[in-house]
């Protein structure tokens, strides 16, 4: 373990001890880490297991847990709210935490996101975003444009929608035929771009497949472009230039074509402004969907966020068709409200935009330091490094090691938990995501460094001894 030392008395006493790997939930796992550690237990960045282990939680879970582990005022937000009341079915009733986290939400979100309506997820919010704009369009006489576009590769959840929508042609393979899978154009991947192309020039070369695309499909019968404004796990922390994201919005509004930015993992605070889209006014997406940070780890909450003028002309023509069980639940939408509060009152985007800085460059110092690090990217404390066999010249692993999975196991080795997922087998690179809570300090920033650099020294060594690099 790194320089993490546990004061707190081990569980070793515990029933959990002698529960085996297997049985009636793990076995659903068998493609994970067989290594995964039993948790019970969680504060600030940290984790315990059943041993009395302690892990920082480098990633924030798969970067959702926003403020840390078992915040207090969060707690006693869920407690207040579940004495009170704990379901309310949105279809028939009404209930004061949906109202309140809608204002708050749209308050932060801005012109342009009037309206906020909360699901239970992020899959579900990307599902009731591409519904919407279908039911406006058909609602307004446009019935034949039924037609996505989205980025390969991407990721924008598990829900059969949310997969058609999704860049990843192991999932496409499997589930294609089922669902009705969006056209794909090349994700910019700023990292693998071409020799002989400046980023100006790379940027408008992959805003150009949008509107080539959209004449290929047809231009009265493509819906709308989905795209993450900073990539997430399938292309690690990708953030393409303001430029590329003008293009993007100039093609979409000459071809009528929704915009929806899939912030689920971006927003909320994540890259240091609430929403990455409030980085480039002149590139306002149509739609925008939040999960994660959202709920933090204490609730299932997503939500999809839609101007007034959209969502109130089609209240007026037909109304919005969609509902679930835990549409606007009471007990997520008051964990909502104290999440957004340890957000606001704690100067917390400040904090991510500072600490972001400090992080990428200590990132950046192991890059330079080690043969294996070939890129430090992302924006605010949503950042990744990306495992290569060389950076200078680039180099990249064999894709039959799973670099990222031994990676990860390797980390949890000296204490560190980090999140990293390959898309189709690695073909797109091996990024591991860096994504502390948005309170995290200089302090937790350094431990992270220091576990990273062993576990990468020890990776290096093991690539070198087995003649990989």
């Amino acid at each position: 373990m790194m320089s993490i030392k546990n004061n707190s008395k081990p569980y070793q006493d515990s029933q959990l001890t002698q529960i085996e790997f297997g049985g009636a939930q793990d076995v659903f796992y068998s493609w994970s880490n067989d290594q995964r550690p039993m948790i019970v237990k969680g504060e600030g960045i940290y984790l315990w297991d059943e041993q009395g282990n302690k892990y920082l939680d480098a990633s924030s879970g798969p970067v959702t847990c926003n403020i840390g582990h078992s915040n207090p005022n969060v707690l006693r937000a869920m407690q207040q709210q579940a004495q009170e009341l704990t379901f309310s079915f949105a279809s028939s009733s009404r209930n004061l935490p949906n109202i309140d986290l809608a204002k708050k939400l749209t308050e932060l979100a801005g012109e342009g996101f009037e309206r906020a309506l909360f699901v239970s997820g992020g899959s579900e919010a990307v599902d009731m975003a591409i519904k919407f704009c279908r039911q406006y369009r058909y609602a307004t006489g446009e019935k034949k444009r039924n037609k996505l576009i989205s980025c390969l590769p991407s990721y924008h959840g598990m829900t059969l929608g949310a997969l058609a929508v999704s860049g990843d042609p192991v999932f496409a393979e499997v589930f294609g035929e089922m669902i009705s899978m969006a056209h794909k154009i090349p994700a910019m991947m700023s990292y693998h771009r071409p020799d002989n192309q400046s980023e100006e020039e790379y940027s408008l070369q992959c805003a150009k497949y949008l509107e080539e695309k959209i004449i290929e499909v047809g231009e009265d019968s493509v819906l709308a472009f989905i795209i993450e404004p900073v990539g997430g796990s399938s292309s690690g922390a990708i953030a393409p230039p303001e430029l590329y994201f003008n293009e993007i919005r100039r093609i979409c509004d000459n071809y009528g074509v929704f915009l929806i930015y899939d912030e689920v993992m971006s927003g909320t605070g994540r890259t240091g402004e609430f929403l990455t889209s409030h980085l480039w006014p002149d590139a306002r997406p149509d739609i925008t969907v939040l999960a994660k940070g959202l709920g933090a780890g204490y609730a299932h909450l997503g939500a999809m966020l839609a101007p007034a003028a959209l969502v109130d002309e089609l209240s007026e023509l037909t109304g919005f068709n969609y509902a679930h069980t835990y549409n606007a639940s009471p007990l997520s939408c008051a964990v909502g409200s104290a999440v957004l509060n340890e957000i606001t009152q704690n100067g917390l985007l400040e904090n991510t935009r500072n600490m972001g800085l400090y992080l990428r460059d200590k990132l950046g110092e192991l890059q330079n330091k080690f043969t294996i690090i070939g890129d430090v990217r992302g924006r605010g404390l949503l950042l990744a490094i990306e495992l290569v066999a060389s950076h200078s010249p680039r180099k990249y692993l064999p894709l039959d090691i799973e670099a990222i999975e031994r990676f990860k196991k390797l980390a949890q080795l000296e204490g560190l938990l980090i999140y990293g997922r390959r898309s189709n087998g690695g073909i797109y690179g091996e990024p591991l995501l860096i994504a502390p809570p948005l309170n995290v300090t200089i302090e937790e920033l350094d431990l992270i460094i220091e576990g990273l650099a062993k576990t990468i020294g020890i990776f290096e060594a093991e690539l070198r001894t087995n003649g990989i690099i």
